[in-house]
């Protein structure tokens, strides 16, 4: 039977789930950070972002979940621009220079539409310079939309991440949005870069039935350094 409730999709750990792709992304931060905690890593997570098609349900998505977010130290704090956003998002990256911190790292989350990541190219290209922490990690999710269905011309933010020298993960269905979240993470913390995520209309707006068990997701780390 597949679980209905949002209490089901956000903390279920087997069996199937249905859920749709924005609430896939809550889960992936709820899911990273359990995958943390199980691996020994005090983490926190941070996520803002700036609204717009398709990706104009996920704030509400946020809050919507705001329970199990602070019950997992996930911080939702919607950016009053999309630099504004992705400059806080930058700077989770930076706690340990700033002294003691509670957490060994904090895993953060950016989004917005395609034109969102035109602005913020010059953050962009500064934070893949600056890098990430180790036991951190940034996830740009990136609204695309190739076909103009809700944008003035089409767009796609695949030469703009290039440009800033970010690497880009593209799901293709719902249950990827968290296998290769999850993978996309991992990614960011081994190279020390933010990752780009490709979200579109086609996959973010769907809803499907996914496997739950994405604590028991096997991510293999090149060569001999291995990482939680």
């Amino acid at each position: 039977m597949l679980a209905v409730s949002l209490e089901d999709k956000y903390t279920a750990t087997s069996g199937r789930i249905y859920l749709s792709g924005v609430q896939a992304l809550v889960r992936l931060m709820l899911v990273q950070r359990r995958r943390d905690a199980a691996a020994g890593l005090r983490t926190a997570g941070f996520v803002s972002g700036y609204r717009g098609s398709p990706l104009g349900g996920l704030d509400e998505t946020l809050w919507n979940a705001e329970a199990h977010l602070k019950a997992n130290n996930i911080k939702f704090l919607p950016g009053v621009n999309e630099e504004l956003a992705a400059t806080a998002v930058w700077g989770t990256q930076q706690v340990h220079l700033t002294g003691g911190s509670d957490y060994d790292g904090v895993f953060a989350m950016w989004y917005g539409k395609a034109p969102g990541v035109d602005r913020c190219g010059d953050v962009f290209k500064h934070m893949s310079h600056a890098g990430t922490a180790p036991h951190g990690g940034i996830l740009l999710v990136a609204g695309d939309d190739h076909g103009a269905y809700s944008s003035t011309l089409p767009n796609q933010s695949d030469h703009l991440f290039a440009a800033s020298m970010i690497p880009m993960l593209y799901p293709h269905s719902v249950e990827e949005y968290v296998e290769l979240g999850l993978h996309g993470f991992a990614m960011s913390r081994f190279a020390g870069l933010p990752v780009g995520f490709k979200a579109l209309a086609d996959t973010v707006e769907s809803s499907s039935s996914i496997d739950a068990g994405g604590l028991d997701l096997a991510i293999v780390y090149p060569g001999e350094m291995q990482q939680p």
